[in-house]
């Protein structure tokens, strides 16, 4: 068969589009594509929750794919050994409660899954905005990644959502939006991000699941935005907490949609 280019062309775009106009409304927006956004959007989806997830980058996985300083393993405990066994994912035991897995099978997987389970990921795009009404955040405003690298003056378009997960790491970009449009009015000590901290694993890990809550009515910050907007330390290249994180703000929001 002779290939056709515009059938070719006709054939990403109708697909991609349906995809898009399919998710103008969901239960949760996922903004963020590293370990605890992609988990969310897992758990979610399993309990039939309609879910899209916004990545900024070309890929996914966040920070889990480099492992620590670009050497591709990571490391786990017990319960997120546990998780991992729960995506099939090989892990190796280095010493007692110390676990490692490779990060590229760890990205791959979580991210095969999480499409598999229902979930519409969508790379390449930015959240730039937050949609408000009566005092609650009810949806994101995206660009084009490559519309705000080049600076250009395009005017964004919305989704609605339910909730949304601000799962963007360090930099924890929604629950900064937030505080730069409306002012500190956060649920943290000052209102505002506190800042995440310089690194203590055992704390930062210890903290990730009991800082991942509401930190504005239908925003959620997960993995390391919610460490970054309480004020908890990074952890390095140990990563079960951002994926029991993840885990956590899926378990808190099903219910809350049920």
């Amino acid at each position: 068969m002779k290939l056709d280019e515009t059938k070719i062309t006709k054939a990403i775009v109708e697909t991609y589009f349906k995809k898009l106009l399919d998710t103008l409304e969901v239960d949760v927006a996922v903004v963020g594509g590293g370990p605890a956004g992609l988990t969310a959007a897992y758990y979610l989806s399993k309990e039939k929750a309609k879910v899209a997830l916004f990545e900024r980058k070309l890929s996914l996985g966040g920070g889990m794919w480099g492992g620590g300083m670009m050497f591709n393993e990571i490391v786990v405990q017990d319960r997120g050994k546990e998780l991992l066994d729960e995506f099939d994912i090989r892990t190796k035991e280095q010493e007692k409660g110390y676990y490692t897995a490779d990060s590229i099978e760890c990205v791959t997987t979580i991210a095969s899954k999480t499409v598999k389970s229902g979930a519409k990921i969508f790379n390449l795009i930015s959240a730039e905005d937050v949609m408000m009404e009566d005092g609650k955040v009810t949806g994101v405003v995206l660009n084009w990644t490559s519309v705000e690298m080049a600076n250009l003056h395009v005017d964004p378009l919305a989704i609605r959502s339910k909730y949304v997960i601000d799962a963007t790491g360090h930099a924890s970009e929604i629950a900064h939006i937030i505080q730069k449009k409306i002012g500190p009015k956060l649920s943290t000590k000052s209102g505002k991000v506190e800042g995440e901290k310089s690194m203590c694993a055992h704390v930062g890990e210890e903290s990730l699941e009991a800082n991942t809550k509401e930190v504005y009515p239908g925003v959620y910050v997960a993995g390391m935005a919610a460490n970054a907007v309480f004020g908890s330390p990074r952890m390095g290249a140990i990563f079960g907490g951002m994926l029991l994180s993840g885990k956590r703000a899926a378990d808190i929001i099903k219910d809350k949609i049920k």
